[in-house]
């Protein structure tokens, strides 16, 4: 069997070691970013983790270049990639293979088409530098796909449960709700998440935020996986209170965000549902503006 991963950043590469562990050469990381490929490329994928650091065997191919077609296809590129990538899957995967998404952003499943397979994921990983990851804490993943593909990841020790269509929805629905409580606000602010928690107009801001999200949700009759999206969103602020947004280094690099997929995506859904999302649109433009800016 062969896993094909589409991505070449922290979480791509997480998966990507933790699968070559138990599937030596059969793992192969497609991507866009040079600096990334020519490193795992040289040394394999490096994993730091509990168990020490230790580099596992991965193969890394630029997108576009020949690849052997794969029973499994993961995605886990940036939003702003998936088109691109969905135009190469016909000739990554194998027939009768399966596609599954575990990006942390909204409308991907869309753009895959019809074999793709939603999948959520609570893992977290820290990119060091290119092809060189630090694995977070273990916690569960959830798959909307067929049972032999969640016995792969099983095989590599991940915590993986098949879980229907809605479930797995809720649950991404519950990502991004805090996902746009904290990135853009962090990333407009040029403040670390803990940050956001110290300020009074900051703190309302991500409040609202993150409600308008889990109101959007609920209007589409979805259970997310908190009934309190406020403290949900505080409790990951202090989880990670030195941590940076995601969108204030792809601003800093001159970068498209993945805005678009988050505060854009909810402020679009609530338009369709009646809900209003005056909060997460004003985020939402105002990256957009900063992006166009710096580009």
């Amino acid at each position: 069997m062969r896993i094909t991963i589409l991505g070449t950043g922290a979480l791509a590469c997480l998966f990507g070691a933790r699968l070559a562990a138990v599937a030596p050469h059969a793992v192969t990381l497609v991507g866009t970013w040079p600096d990334s490929l020519a490193a795992i490329r040289r040394r394999g994928v490096v994993l730091q983790d509990d168990l020490g650091t230790h580099a596992l065997p991965v193969q890394a191919v630029p997108l576009g270049q020949p690849v052997q077609p794969a029973e499994i296809v993961l995605v886990l590129a940036k939003a702003w990639q998936t088109a691109t990538y969905q135009s190469h899957l016909e000739s990554l995967l194998k027939p009768g293979g399966v596609v599954i998404t575990l990006q942390q952003s909204l409308g991907h499943l869309e753009q895959l088409g019809p074999t793709a397979c939603l999948g959520v994921t609570e893992l977290s990983a820290t990119l060091i530098e290119p092809g060189y990851v630090q694995a977070g804490p273990d916690k569960p993943s959830f798959l909307d796909a067929p049972q032999w593909v969640v016995d792969v990841f099983r095989h590599a020790e991940f915590d993986v449960e098949r879980a229907p269509a809605e479930e797995t929805l809720g649950r991404l629905w519950g990502i991004v709700a805090v996902r746009c409580g904290l990135e853009a606000l962090s990333a407009l602010l040029r403040l670390p998440y803990g940050e956001l928690l110290r300020r009074a107009d900051a703190l309302t801001l991500m409040d609202r935020a993150v409600t308008e999200c889990a109101m959007v949700a609920w209007a589409q009759r979805l259970s997310l996986p908190f009934a309190d999206p406020m403290f949900a969103v505080h409790h990951a602020a202090e989880m990670a209170a030195r941590q940076e947004a995601p969108m204030t280094r792809d601003l800093r690099r001159g970068m498209p965000t993945e805005v678009d997929a988050l505060n854009g995506a909810v402020t679009l859904a609530g338009f369709t549902a009646g809900v209003h999302t005056a909060v997460n649109e004003i985020l939402w433009r105002q990256v957009r503006a900063l992006t166009h800016a710096a580009r």
